[in-house]
């Protein structure tokens, strides 16, 4: 699988587990609504410090946004 895409999924569902929105999950990874949606759905490729705000939004290791679940 495509890590990008791994990436995304992880990130969607982990997000649904916590009941947040992506605009939630936005605001507190300071981030736009949009590009986290891009994210998601895999069409866009995030920054580290993207990724450690994302992490660190949803209360997990980084590591936890490209295991295979």
């Amino acid at each position: 699988m495509d890590l990008v895409q791994l990436l995304g999924e992880n990130v969607r569902r982990l997000r649904k587990e916590r009941g947040l929105s992506q605009e939630e999950l936005a605001f507190q990874a300071g981030m736009k609504r949009s590009y986290l949606s891009d994210i998601e759905r895999g069409t866009r490729n995030p920054s580290v410090r993207a990724l450690e705000r994302i992490a660190e939004a949803l209360a997990v290791a980084p590591d936890m946004l490209i295991k295979v679940q």
